[in-house]
């Protein structure tokens, strides 16, 4: 019963040093931003201006907020870290209604804000013979390979990669959205495409705009876990080895210091 109850998290209700509704607001107002201006910058009709757009969104969000929630802005993400035990349930479920509800803000002071001829980041399956199998594969690996990175780049045996952690996240999104946005619209992003879906009332083939993120981030999450494994010190290339050398040696002389005070 203890153990169902810390992987639900039931604790954290009530928990004031869990500080959940703190990371919640953090959720809403990180995917609001997101669909603000990552959407706002569809506007430009260029591939790459809105592939680097969400990326630096993405990245500048992360940064201000990954303290507080971790940064997830994403459904993919969080059920992908739930899958693997980083995230308990109820906090799981919280933060996916909570980045609903922000990215749906977003989409809205967005539309007030524009040109009503203006496009505003509804997300389509490229037209022709491009179908919803395919539309939901290539979601799948955009989200895929973003919760890879996000494991990879949060990888607590990486301390190195800590700093740069959000630049590495949103120059992923990048990526994701130059090979996405010709094929999707590049959802990847179940709550950024619900925001844009909801106030333009455009909800063609919106499941596989949740299918396959969600599946693809619980992929990425479990193949980084048991296929591709935490970082371990011999793994490790020499600047990470030499940090986590010299942190165990350090620890030894200080244990050694407190069971002989001089």
């Amino acid at each position: 019963m203890v153990n169902l109850r810390t992987a639900l998290g039931v604790h954290e209700l009530m928990d004031k040093k869990a500080g959940l509704y703190r990371a919640l607001f953090a959720e809403f107002l990180g995917t609001m931003l997101l669909n603000f201006f990552g959407c706002g910058s569809v506007a430009t009709n260029n591939v790459l201006a809105i592939s680097f757009a969400f990326g630096l969104a993405v990245a500048a969000i992360v940064q201000g907020i990954g303290h507080v929630s971790g940064g997830h802005i994403n459904p993919a993400v969080t059920f992908g870290l739930a899958a693997i035990g980083k995230v308990p349930i109820i906090r799981a479920i919280l933060y996916v209604l909570a980045q609903c509800v922000g990215a749906i803000a977003g989409s809205a002071v967005l539309r007030a804000l524009s040109l009503e001829s203006i496009p505003r980041g509804t997300v389509a399956l490229a037209k022709g013979d491009f179908n919803s199998a395919q539309g939901l594969g290539v979601e799948f690996f955009l989200a895929l390979i973003l919760v890879v990175v996000v494991c990879g780049a949060c990888d607590a045996g990486k301390p190195d990669s800590k700093g740069i952690a959000p630049l590495i996240i949103g120059l992923t999104v990048t990526l994701c959205h130059i090979v996405g946005i010709p094929r999707t619209g590049s959802g990847m992003n179940p709550a950024r495409s619900l925001g844009s879906a909801v106030i333009e009332n455009a909800f063609n083939d919106h499941w596989v705009y949740w299918v396959g993120p969600i599946l693809g981030g619980i992929a990425g999450a479990l193949i980084y876990v048991h296929a591709l494994g935490p970082a371990k010190e011999p793994e490790l290339p020499k600047p990470y080895s030499t940090v986590a050398t010299e942190e165990k040696e350090l620890q030894r002389l200080t244990g050694k210091k407190g069971a002989n005070p001089a």
